[in-house]
């Protein structure tokens, strides 16, 4: 069963997705009242999964979430919050959250979410989603561009196939399809990127793409 940690300062609403996620098939082993709690809670409980408020009073998600991508085999983290603005979402998924979702989803899209992340996959709301690709169209700037190619630079031609159709959207089954490969090579592909890269998981590794390709 998939393990999940809540980080929210609201208890009502650390209530109504415990439900939500046990409901689902899923088990809340932890939860956190605020940020300045996550890493020592994490390390405590080893969730597949934190579902992290973004919006807290000593410590935001955000710089939470920086701090839980350093621990060794981090859970991926999904950032919710009800003020989605884009540069909220880019922060987050910068910081090395694995997906996005605003408070207000259906009970089935987060958790679908949790799946899907702790599958190995991303998890983005349609704003989130209109966002990253929307980094894709802008111009990032020469020096941004310059550092994304130059992470990218010691991918092999099949790792950057794969870090491409990320930018699309695609799962790894998709992936898979596209590039006539097994699911599991595309993961094995998807992980090595990652490391070359320097980045902690497929949504940020999607973000550079979208900034070299800029």
């Amino acid at each position: 069963m998939i393990r999940v940690m809540v980080v929210d300062d609201d208890a009502m609403v650390r209530r109504l997705l415990r439900t939500i996620l046990q409901a689902g098939g899923v088990d809340v082993v932890a939860e956190a009242t605020d940020g300045d709690e996550v890493v020592t809670t994490v390390q405590a409980h080893h969730p597949d999964v934190v579902l992290m408020d973004l919006r807290m009073p000593r410590l935001g998600g955000i710089d939470a979430t920086r701090a839980v991508m350093t621990l060794p085999d981090p859970p991926g983290v999904i950032a919710m919050t009800s003020f989605d603005t884009e540069q909220v979402i880019l922060d987050a998924l910068r910081a090395g959250a694995s997906g996005f979702l605003a408070k207000d989803a259906e009970p089935a899209e987060i958790v679908t979410a949790v799946r899907d992340v702790a599958a190995g996959a991303g998890a983005l709301s349609p704003r989130a989603a209109k966002t990253l690709i929307a980094q894709v169209g802008a111009d990032p700037g020469a020096a941004t561009r310059r550092e994304a190619t130059a992470r990218l630079a010691s991918l092999t031609e099949r790792e950057l196939d794969v870090a491409r159709l990320l930018v699309e959207g695609l799962s790894n089954g998709e992936i898979a399809g596209r590039l006539y490969l097994g699911e599991a090579t595309v993961k094995t592909h998807l992980s090595s990127a990652c490391a070359k890269a320097g980045v902690a998981n497929r949504t940020q590794l999607a973000i550079v793409v979208a900034q070299a390709a800029g």
